[in-house]
């Protein structure tokens, strides 16, 4: 098995040219959490002319709903949730600048046109692992939208965050180059 590519955030097009589906990437930097709800607001806050509580450019986002953090770690459970209720709002956010989205499941082919219009690649994480991962987030704050709980907006701080690319910026996808083998 090929060793993980080191990866520092934020993501870059010359970062993301070099990146093909199926590749184990070590992710390290900053990454933002946000589920559906914190997506909504955050599309909705752009409709409206409004600046979103983050610099969207070259971002990734993690989605999950973190659970509370046991004494002494900074962060919960950590585990990916599906990537699909996010479809709706993910074209905007990656024509906003949004470079990463990490999560489970299967994309829209909205979201994937999107990712190669755009330039942005879409990345899987372990499910059912979430207890192993978070042990990669060494700092969590929330950003934005406190109210909403596990759903709050979150910026992490993560050091060899484990993902694999499944949706690259050529239009390449994991799950379906798996069907085909």
């Amino acid at each position: 098995m090929p060793e993980a590519k080191r990866i520092t955030l934020p993501l870059t097009d010359e970062i993301l040219k070099d990146l093909k589906t199926g590749d184990s990437l070590s992710l390290t930097g900053v990454i933002y959490v946000a589920r559906d709800a914190a997506h909504k607001r955050m599309v909705e806050a752009l409709d409206q002319g409004k600046a979103l509580p983050f610099d969207i450019k070259g971002a990734t986002i993690y989605y999950i709903g973190p659970s509370p953090a046991r004494p002494g770690r900074v962060i919960g459970s950590a585990g990916p949730t599906t990537s699909g209720r996010m479809d709706a709002y993910a074209p905007r956010l990656m024509a906003e600048g949004l470079k990463g989205m990490i999560g489970k499941g299967l994309r829209s082919k909205a979201v994937k046109d999107a990712m190669v219009k755009h330039k942005a690649v879409y990345l899987g994480a372990i499910g059912g692992a979430g207890a192993i991962i978070s042990k990669s987030i060494k700092k969590a704050e929330v950003v934005a939208y406190e109210e909403l709980g596990a759903e709050a907006l979150r910026r992490l701080e993560v050091e060899d965050f484990p993902v694999t690319v499944v949706n690259d910026i050529y239009g390449g996808d994991l799950y379906e180059e798996g069907k085909a083998s």
